[in-house]
């Protein structure tokens, strides 16, 4: 007897014009298929119901079927990017249930075939960031967009339907409510008040606007352009690079006082804004640096994309000074590298990111440039670096000198002590971003301050949430990255005071990962030219496991790689 080949049919969500708006989908969004289980939902076909699967008929304007494989030529636990003539998708396959998402990571663009699957989430490669493969909403950061989902159901063929839009983008926002307070812009009052507009407050926005409230929010930020990606600004010199457009004003202003007892923020301008709950995520400031000529135009500190284009404008076959060995520092050397005619990097340590990746790998990153390595003692011999144009990175401190009279408690250094779900002391007052110390689970929630881009998403989710009273804690991998000399680092975990260092790979070739521990136990991860080996360590981490030093020290690394990724 010979059975016929079961295949898969993949139907992608309709034209947004011809979604039917009654119909919608547990995200909010419109759907043509509510009708039909969505993937990963109980129920969902799989490869062993798939005779009873229902034949579904579509209009010719609605998809377009690609045969993509055979329903046997996968197996558990894997996925594969499929062609679809005019895009592409991820097929994966979990526990005998199939799904179809969007094959690229919306954060950078990562091919997410390359990342991890574990659990009904797919972790980014690069970054971290995870999907969920039933919604394609995305669980952990970094990035605001989620992925867009294609309906799998069984017929005799494997049949892909899709429209255009969502293949070539790869990519979808969430729906959110739409404010229905009536309220004049010029009203100085506000049910929500965020004060910063980096990563934290642009995420707390959005998450309030994603489940649910319509009341007034109004964000205030000293920067000229609403939420753009700061991290692009020291590792390529770009334009101007906005996290998302925008279809809502942000106000503009440098707070300078915050009454915690009448709920009211001042502002430089003299103006006074209201509120009943108050975000405050304003960042970090750059460390003060005592030398002569501060009022020179050519020295930067690399905070907007104005410094990040004149640095490249003022450096182009001249010759650039780097004061410091922080990331920002070192990425901005490397990008200079094929700029400038000479990049001559200042610091007081003999060995960059000795701290947080040790000695052996910051020698490494540091050999990998071949321009001039200076040190602040043969400086002080009286020796001159010519500059035409001079970035200093030495670090930063927390935004937040506005608050001292505030109420808000704050410790020696300037940081604001936040609970689990990123209140301060004060009812109603939240906070988050590099300002905080919050207690994080990977270390008995000691608390902790982790300036992450990824972590100041997080924070952002959470504080929105605690402020609609749905509390969640905070339950994420710290995940961080640098691009340096055309060379990628990724970090996962938190390594402070790590008392050894286990490297498996060619540290001098740059191919490597290194497992920081800490009293026998993994406490961080990093790699380069390793991928997906962060992510992988991630998952592990992110599921409550505890990894021994043993287990890294011998080199098989088969208990952290999972079948069938291709």
């Amino acid at each position: 007897m010979v059975c016929p080949a079961v295949e898969v049919k993949v139907e992608l969500t309709l034209l947004e014009k011809d979604k039917e708006a009654d119909v919608m989908s547990p995200n909010g969004k419109a759907s043509p298929f509510s009708d039909c289980r969505p993937n990963g939902a109980l129920g969902h076909c799989s490869d062993e119901d798939a005779a009873a699967a229902p034949l579904r008929l579509y209009k010719p304007r609605d998809y377009v079927e690609a045969s993509v494989c055979h329903v046997k030529d996968m197996e558990n636990g894997q996925m594969r990017e499929v062609d679809l003539g005019s895009g592409r998708a991820l097929l994966i396959k979990e526990h005998g249930e199939f799904s179809a998402i969007g094959h690229k990571c919306p954060h950078y663009g990562a091919p997410l075939v390359k990342g991890v699957l574990s659990k009904g989430h797919v972790r980014c490669p690069w970054h971290g960031a995870c999907f969920n493969i039933a919604t394609g909403d995305i669980e952990d950061f970094p990035g605001l967009d989620s992925l867009p989902t294609f309906q799998v159901t069984f017929l005799v063929r494997f049949t892909v339907p899709f429209t255009f839009p969502d293949l070539q983008s790869q990519k979808r926002s969430k729906a959110m409510a739409r404010c229905s307070a009536v309220i004049n812009s010029s009203t100085g009052f506000s049910h929500i008040l965020i004060v910063g507009s980096g990563p934290a407050g642009l995420v707390c926005a959005e998450t309030l606007r994603q489940e649910g409230f319509t009341d007034r929010i109004v964000m205030c930020t000293m920067d000229k352009y609403p939420p753009y990606d700061r991290p692009k600004l020291s590792k390529w010199l770009p334009e101007h690079l906005p996290m998302r457009r925008f279809e809502f004003s942000v106000a503009k202003g440098l707070a300078v006082a915050v009454d915690g007892k009448v709920k009211a923020v001042t502002f430089q301008d003299g103006s006074r804004m209201e509120y009943r709950r108050l975000f405050i995520a304003t960042g970090s400031k750059p460390k003060p640096l005592n030398y002569k000529g501060q009022d020179v135009r050519n020295v930067f500190h690399l905070r907007t994309p104005e410094d990040a284009n004149n640095v490249a404008r003022l450096a182009n076959n001249k010759n650039a000074v780097i004061v410091g060995t922080s990331f920002v520092g070192m990425e901005v050397a490397a990008a200079l590298t094929d700029k400038a005619h000479s990049v001559s990097i200042i610091g007081i340590e003999a060995v960059p990111f000795r701290k947080a990746l040790g000695e052996k790998v910051g020698k490494a990153i540091m050999k990998v440039g071949t321009r001039p390595w200076e040190n602040e003692v043969v400086l002080k011999s009286g020796k001159v670096l010519r500059a035409d144009v001079c970035i200093i990175g030495t670090g930063s401190g927390p935004a937040t000198g506005f608050l001292k009279q505030s109420g808000v408690h704050m410790d020696s250094k300037g940081f604001v002590p936040v609970n689990k779900t990123m209140q301060t002391n004060i009812d109603g007052v939240y906070a988050g971003g590099d300002i905080v110390t919050f207690p994080f689970p990977g270390r008995s929630n000691k608390k902790v301050n982790i300036p992450h881009w990824q972590m100041a998403h997080v924070h952002g989710r959470v504080a929105a949430l605690g402020m609609m009273g749905r509390p969640t804690e905070i339950k994420t991998v710290p995940y961080f990255w640098s691009a340096m000399f055309g060379k990628s680092l990724r970090y996962a975990g938190y390594g402070e005071g790590f008392d050894d260092v286990v490297i498996q790979g060619d540290v001098d070739e740059l191919k490597f990962v290194a497992f920081y521990t800490r009293s026998e136990e993994v406490v961080a991860v990093a790699s380069m030219n390793y991928d997906p080996i962060v992510s992988r360590v991630a998952e592990v981490l992110g599921s409550g496991k505890t990894i021994r030093k043993r287990d890294v020290e011998t080199g098989d690394m088969s208990w952290l790689i999972d079948k069938g990724s291709q």
